[in-house]
């Protein structure tokens, strides 16, 4: 009850947060809410089902291209255009997925850091269509459906990007919690078991990937609508590692651990980059300091202080052995 109650009171902080902060705070907030969304998008892969994925950034970079070339090219409102960007971008994750399955481990990572440069390369050296270097620029705040002007104004862009936050947080907690996301900690901590159940892993591994780059390519094409741009550098690999470093440091494996770790890893590079110009020592200290002294990231340091609870995971054993055992394809 104290965690609901508490969950409660930041959404409405949230909510009301247009109404007494100033401007460049405001600004601030919409970048952390669109990077929030980003990290619990890999969430779903590396906490729940133990995927590890280098290139991440992949699918934020092309949220953002194919959201950039849909504002620029029509005359589509701002929502129908994320929500466009959002199928493509599941569309092109199915592919991608297909082939990364195909191995496991650190195989599976490498692929998909792989397909991440891929759409680096191609950013950089498609300039009729990306820009190259520079990037598509002049990305607007479209106008929203049936003329509403609000979408194009900070506190209704932030509010439009909350609402994307949370939608996708109450979606991938009804996922989780449903016989879908027990499947999915069956292939965390025993996949040869969930197979041996009669469950075909390989494609529950597709559709979550499916759906992780799905989040973040909606991610990528609010921080471009956001920014106004988007430039190859959204696909690099460094961007991957940022946002493993996020869900590591808030908490995989619980949805809002990854989202508290964002705004943490957001927040301490601004103010270390204020002090030092090598910031990024620092962070690597703190980042080691986290995997050594809390492993469980922010989450489980608040779970433990604050609402006095062990951090605990689900997994397989509560399975149903399918109707097809002994079937699987």
């Amino acid at each position: 009850m104290r965690s609901k109650v508490l969950g409660l009171a930041a959404i409405a902080l949230l909510i009301f947060a247009p109404t007494f902060l100033p401007v460049y705070a405001m600004t601030l907030l919409t970048e952390l809410v669109i990077l929030a969304l980003f990290a619990m998008s890999l969430d779903l892969m590396v906490g729940y089902t133990k995927l590890v994925s280098f290139g991440h950034a992949g699918a934020y970079g092309l949220g953002a291209y194919v959201c950039g070339l849909i504002t620029l090219n029509s005359t589509i409102p701002l929502p129908f255009a994320v929500g466009l960007t959002a199928i493509i971008v599941c569309i092109i994750a199915v592919a991608i997925a297909w082939s990364c399955t195909m191995a496991t481990g650190v195989s599976f990572a490498m692929l998909t850091l792989a397909f991440g440069q891929l759409g680096y390369a191609v950013a950089i050296k498609w300039v009729s269509v990306t820009g190259g270097s520079d990037g598509l620029s002049g990305i607007s705040k479209r106008i929203g459906p049936f003329g509403w002007a609000f979408l194009t104004t900070k506190a209704g862009f932030y509010l439009f990007a909350l609402g994307c936050l949370l939608g996708a947080y109450f979606l991938c907690r009804a996922l989780i919690r449903a016989p879908f996301g027990q499947v999915l900690r069956g292939i965390r901590e025993n996949e040869m078991k969930v197979i041996a159940l009669g469950y075909n892993t390989r494609r529950y591994k597709i559709a979550v990937v499916a759906l992780a780059y799905m989040f973040a390519g909606i991610a990528g094409a609010l921080y471009a609508s956001f920014a106004g741009f988007a430039n190859p550098e959204m696909l690099f690999w460094t961007v991957s590692g940022q946002v493993l470093i996020m869900v590591i440091v808030g908490g995989k494996g619980t949805l809002i651990g990854p989202m508290l770790g964002a705004v943490f890893f957001i927040m301490v590079e601004h103010k270390l980059s204020e002090i030092t110009e090598t910031w990024g020592l620092f962070m690597g200290i703190i980042f080691i300091a986290f995997v050594m002294f809390a492993p469980d990231g922010i989450m489980g340091i608040l779970k433990k202080r604050i609402f006095n609870k062990e951090v605990t995971t689900t997994t397989f054993q509560t399975l149903e052995v399918p109707a097809n055992q002994g079937q699987v394809k």
